[in-house]
């Protein structure tokens, strides 16, 4: 049966290699797609647990993913902090969503304060801010654009001087001067979230629930970083379980479309070779297993070649984007490879019912 299989598959390659395409189609988006999502998810709560603070306040209102949502407060919100017992230092930091030529959160920070929560910048060139038209950046990005310190960038409508570049990994890859993003985005005096460093750890939740008993501040969001990193999940982030669920619906669609279109077309033109089959004494169950297993074969070269693609275009955007996160897991694979399997099966599965029900004589008697 394995020959004959193969010899079918052999003897049509151009739609075996449709069909393998469009798996590999499938197991491509759901990878790519899923990788990318997944991977800025989670490159944005490392970014901002690399920052080091042990609490993080945000306004009433304000989103997990820092510069989507959140009304700026009061920037005297840090004196109330610091105030409370165990507090090292509190930075509060403005943040800003630029939609000019890519999706991107700048970070306006107060470096000596954003320093002493943080343990300070390590800096690959460069220095601090040496006035208000200064600019941070971090290396990847720096990379990714070609530039060093000295070069001008527009931000926000404005040039803006690269004072120093940076190592990636807490918070933003631009920052600006607090005061210079406040007066951009006309919000002075006004702070999106604050850093709290405490002396220790382990006094996190006492910390909490104590902000969270300052008059007016009961409705704040505030999270130990144990907290923060436990919420930044898929399951935790709005709708983004159910984009993901989209992309695999979509996937298997293509997946189901493709492969019953070619597996039915096959059923067709073997209708005399079936009746042969079945006048050799080849059972309903037999035909139905040949068409699958056909499909079986056609999803395994699929996910190979999805798999190797996949693989690819993640070397060829990291080289391309430096600062794009596609994070490509086993677990993902293994999924990946389920969702293409099981959409071709479904696929073939009425072809395979199909051509069980063809009368022998009738088959044998088809030109």
């Amino acid at each position: 049966m394995n020959r004959m299989i193969l010899a079918n598959l052999v003897h049509r390659p151009f739609r075996t290699m449709i069909s393998v395409v469009a798996v590999a189609v499938e197991v491509t988006l759901i990878l790519l797609i899923v990788g990318l999502s997944v991977g800025m998810l989670n490159d944005s709560r490392d970014r901002q647990a690399g920052i080091g603070a042990d609490i993080m306040v945000q306004p009433p209102g304000s989103s997990l993913l820092m510069g989507v949502s959140g009304a700026p407060v009061s920037i005297k919100v840090a004196d109330k902090l610091r105030k409370l017992p165990h507090v090292v230092a509190v930075t509060p930091v403005v943040t800003q969503l630029s939609t000019a030529g890519a999706v991107e959160v700048i970070d306006g920070i107060d470096l000596a304060s954003f320093d002493a929560v943080s343990g300070g910048f390590r800096y690959h060139s460069g220095g601090p801010f040496a006035g208000p038209d200064d600019m941070l950046v971090d290396d990847l990005f720096a990379s990714s654009k070609h530039l060093k310190v000295g070069d001008t960038l527009e931000t926000l409508n404005h040039p803006f001087r690269i004072s120093g570049i940076v190592e990636h990994g807490k918070g933003a890859r631009k920052f600006l001067p607090i005061t210079t993003l406040q007066d951009l985005i006309g919000a002075q005096g006004k702070a999106t979230i604050f850093y709290m460093k405490l002396d220790n750890p382990n006094n996190a939740e006492e910390m909490v629930r104590a902000i969270k008993g300052i008059p007016g501040m009961q409705q704040y969001g505030v999270h130990s970083l144990k907290e923060y990193l436990s919420l930044m999940t898929s399951s935790s982030i709005p709708m983004f379980s159910t984009f993901i669920n989209v992309v695999i619906a979509i996937s298997m669609v293509i997946g189901f479309i493709v492969i019953f279109q070619a597996m039915y077309a096959a059923v067709m033109e073997r209708t005399r070779e079936i009746g042969i089959l079945k006048s050799l004494g080849a059972g309903k169950l037999y035909i139905v297993n040949v068409v699958l297993r056909e499909t079986m074969v056609i999803s395994i070269a699929g996910i190979i070649l999805g798999t190797i693609i996949s693989y690819a275009a993640r070397a060829g955007l990291r080289t391309k984007f430096q600062t794009l996160p596609i994070l490509i897991t086993q677990a993902w694979l293994v999924k990946a490879a389920i969702i293409a399997i099981v959409g071709s099966l479904l696929g073939a599965f009425y072809p395979a019912i199909k051509a069980a029900q063809k009368d022998p004589i009738d088959a044998l008697a088809y030109e």
